[in-house]
């Protein structure tokens, strides 16, 4: 238990101590779940009466335990406060009715924790514990059974469970690949049958879910899943055309399990990058390689500019699943530049590492992971580049010579002054070149004259080129 959780819940005890409260209040869900199965436990909090969670709520914020006034949503019985820096969820007990075309439920009513706990997703999401005594309840008296067989059931008849909310089916792969439970037949079965009824479940819903599969270290079977449940087919249709699409001799698999051992090879351990973006780069490296394969006379299999394609159809699929405009950013720089790397050897000039270091910027680190891993999960008993030594090269080439070092020695505006200019993409191609010029050790990023000189150069030279 963090010290943050152990901190709220004794200050949840404390407060509803000597009240009505006391021993009618439960922690339910993946808490209680969790701590079962000697998991690390969730930062925020569910808890569940059978009475009204609001009014808990607010006496709460009365008693100054809660952090801010509830926020609240009496539809669905619901509240939610922060206590020593943890969310909690406080929900009062119910039964829910639903509309065919919607997950939102349209009639709630108070009801009993069994009536609850039928309402749930899964079995060993049902789960209770007293919050003042500690003592475990399992309301439909198969959740501890399942829990300890590492099985996924729901707690009804599964086509009931996912037809109200079809996004428990994605939940149940997250959960099956998360915890290393198996899917019940009758559960797998049932999403079979209704995968296409995911539809009805917002893309920003689906896009949450998914980044939550993609955030931990067995992606790659929960991705595995997708594709076998058909869930994968209901909104990630890009990445389809790779499963079965064969390479050339560096592989032994076609581009999805390629793809997949990658995902399971990346090591996102120590970066900026979120490990879900990185995991994604991960699973789109190669998505341009199906719309590039070509087979030449000698039956030769070849996937010209498929990095450059893959970033496209990266960019685009993400863009529909609602991935803020950051996101799209890294991960398609990534799968643009990840055959850079892989072509490394020790003739390259430092001007080549140093326009790679310019490049690849903050995601440099990430690259080199995904360089890394797609190398991995290729045949080993062919040549691959070396990233360790590159790394000790990029090492070599930055402690010789800062980045700052690197820029033009002019600037935009000097340029645009110098040469009668306004803005426009002339002015970046100058300092563009004279960038270059840098990077390749012609020119000192102090040397305003050289500078000047080989920008007057590169105009003298456009203008003949114009002319002939």
């Amino acid at each position: 238990m963090s010290a943050t959780t152990d901190t709220t819940l004794q200050r949840l005890r404390e407060a509803l101590r000597g009240t009505p409260y006391e021993g009618k209040v439960y922690l339910v869900g993946g808490y209680v779940r969790d701590k079962l199965l000697g998991r690390p436990l969730p930062s925020d909090i569910d808890l569940v009466l059978e009475g009204d969670a609001l009014a808990l709520a607010q006496f709460l914020y009365e008693r100054g335990v809660a952090e801010h006034r509830p926020v609240t949503y009496p539809r669905f019985g619901t509240a939610m406060v922060h206590v020593a820096g943890a969310l909690v969820e406080l929900a009062t007990a119910r039964a829910e009715s639903y509309h065919d075309a919607s997950r939102k439920p349209n009639a709630v009513r108070p009801a009993t924790l069994h009536t609850d706990a039928l309402r749930r997703d899964f079995t060993v999401n049902t789960l209770l514990e007293n919050l003042h005594t500690g003592e475990i309840l399992d309301p439909l008296g198969i959740a501890l059974t399942d829990l300890q067989a590492k099985v996924l059931r729901t707690p009804r008849d599964p086509h009931e469970t996912f037809y109200e909310d079809p996004l428990r089916m994605l939940r149940a792969v997250r959960f099956a690949a998360q915890l290393g439970f198996t899917i019940d037949a009758g559960v797998y079965q049932a999403i079979l049958e209704q995968a296409e009824r995911l539809a009805i479940v917002s893309i920003e819903r689906v896009q949450t879910e998914f980044t939550r599969l993609m955030d931990i270290p067995q992606a790659h079977e929960g991705l595995q899943m997708l594709l076998k449940t058909r869930l994968l087919h209901q909104f990630g249709q890009p990445l389809l055309p790779m499963v079965g699409c064969t390479q050339n001799e560096y592989h032994l698999y076609d581009v999805w399990t390629h793809s997949l051992k990658t995902v399971e090879y990346i090591d996102p351990s120590g970066l900026d990058l979120p490990a879900w973006e990185l995991r994604l780069a991960a699973l789109l490296h190669d998505v341009g390689k199906p719309a590039t394969r070509t087979v030449d006379a000698d039956g030769g299999v070849h996937f010209y500019e498929h990095d450059r394609v893959g970033a496209q159809i990266a960019a685009e699929w993400l863009r529909t699943l609602r991935y803020s405009n950051a996101t799209v950013e890294r991960v398609a720089t990534l799968v643009r530049m990840h055959m850079r790397p892989g072509f490394y050897t020790p003739e390259w000039k430092d001007s080549a590492v140093r326009r790679l270091i310019r490049d690849a910027g903050a995601l440099l680190e990430p690259l080199l992971r995904l360089v890394q891993a797609d190398i991995r999960a290729q045949r080993q008993d062919v040549p691959h580049a070396d990233i360790d030594a590159l790394r000790q090269r990029i090492q070599q080439v930055q402690a010789a010579q800062p980045i700052a070092a690197w820029q033009s020695p002019l600037t935009g505006k000097q340029i645009m002054e110098r040469f009668g200019l306004k803005p426009s993409p002339l002015v970046g191609r100058i300092k563009s070149y004279l960038e270059e010029q840098v990077l390749e050790g012609r020119l000192a990023s102090g040397d305003v004259e050289g500078a000047w000189r080989m920008a007057e150069e590169f105009l003298q030279e456009r203008a003949a080129h114009s002319e002939r």
